[in-house]
């Protein structure tokens, strides 16, 4: 019964920071593109007469998709036109399950491991319910029954379907190196010190693999420079024909993606919630000093560094998203299988021959 009950806290605390932080992440946006364009951006929305600098901006827009008609196409199939945000949003939330926010967390003789599901597939178990999301794109543009719907969804098809080649290649030099899928073990590994003082973080064992894998990961979230699917300056988009809370669903779900994508660069290339050199006692320096820390001091540290990490790779994103360009559709096919995938087998070969000869 307590284990259920730390299951369902767990799950609640994941799915509620989960939903703040993509709420924030809209506003986020609106922020740091005025910055960027030297203008003030949303600042409009007010509770009694207060706007705190735009803040109350998500609430306005899920207040107006609340209240926006909820329209189908005449001549659409109702059903797949409903199903298909669900299937954008939902795999996002779910591949959250496996990503460790922290160690462990002890409470008298009770230690609660900071994390919803310890998978030993939890690799896979990422990318087979990411993958679920090209489902939705497809759905979206075929119920619609909108020819420029429909173009939207088979641009997001082969899309997906290309990078996700490059996304999960990408990774398999990591699982060589750490010789796991589960990210909890993959995170402790990078805890460890290389030459004695260096953080065995992915990034430095796998420098190639991380510019890989956040180019293929942004194309996944359908995203400038990768947004050809919504290409929201045209007509074309597999959400053409979507409003109301239908649309906010799409909406909605390309911030969670953006929460998870950083999540998962900060798990696998930045040594997740660790801190270097910060270990369960406190601190221990490669040049001999030593600072003791409490247990929940540690945990807090470590809890705040995972979400700085995740609010960086966020900011990068958004920072991308207004600073680059949209690519032409042929650019974007070409940059994945002629670019990134023979880079990404040449990664593999390479580290398989330096593990080998470092076995030798």
């Amino acid at each position: 019964m307590l284990e259920t009950i730390i299951i369902l806290v767990k799950v609640w605390a994941v799915l509620l920071t989960l939903v703040s932080l993509a709420a924030i992440m809209t506003w986020v946006e609106r922020k740091e593109s005025a910055i960027m364009q030297d203008r003030l951006g949303a600042n409009r929305a007010d509770i009694l007469g207060f706007r705190v600098i735009g803040l109350f901006q998500p609430m306005a827009d899920g207040l107006k998709m609340f209240f926006k008609e909820d329209f189908v196409p005449p001549q659409g199939n109702k059903i797949l036109h409903t199903l298909a945000p669900v299937l954008a949003f939902f795999p996002a939330m779910v591949t959250f399950a496996v990503i460790p926010f922290g160690n462990v967390l002890n409470i008298g003789d009770l230690a609660i491991k900071l994390q919803i599901a310890d998978l030993n597939i939890g690799l896979l178990f990422i990318l087979a319910f990411g993958g679920f999301t090209s489902y939705g794109v497809v759905l979206a543009g075929w119920s619609s029954n909108s020819k420029y719907a429909m173009l939207g969804g088979l641009r997001g098809a082969a899309q997906l379907i290309s990078y996700e080649v490059v996304l999960g290649l990408s990774l398999v030099g990591l699982v060589m190196v750490y010789g796991t899928l589960q990210l909890d073990r993959m995170v402790l590994a990078q805890n460890e010190l290389l030459f004695g003082f260096l953080p065995a973080w992915g990034i430095f064992l796998q420098p190639l693999a991380f510019l890989l894998f956040f180019p293929a990961a942004i194309a996944e979230s359908k995203r400038i420079p990768f947004d050809l699917p919504e290409a929201e300056s045209e007509i074309v988009g597999y959400y053409t024909e979507y409003s109301g809370l239908r649309f906010g669903l799409f909406y909605f779900a390309e911030f969670v993606e953006i929460i998870v994508i950083s999540a998962l660069v900060s798990t696998l290339f930045f040594g997740g919630y660790h801190i270097p050199w910060l270990y369960e006692e406190g601190f221990a320096f490669p040049w001999g000093w030593t600072w003791e820390l409490p247990h929940l001091v540690v945990v807090i540290l470590r809890l705040a560094a995972f979400f700085v990490k995740i609010a960086f790779f966020a900011w990068l994103q958004v920072l991308i998203r207004w600073t680059l360009p949209r690519f032409r559709f042929d650019q974007m096919m070409r940059l994945c299988w002629k670019g990134l995938l023979p880079l990404v087998v040449l990664n593999i070969l390479v580290t398989g021959l330096i593990l080998l000869l470092a076995q030798n």
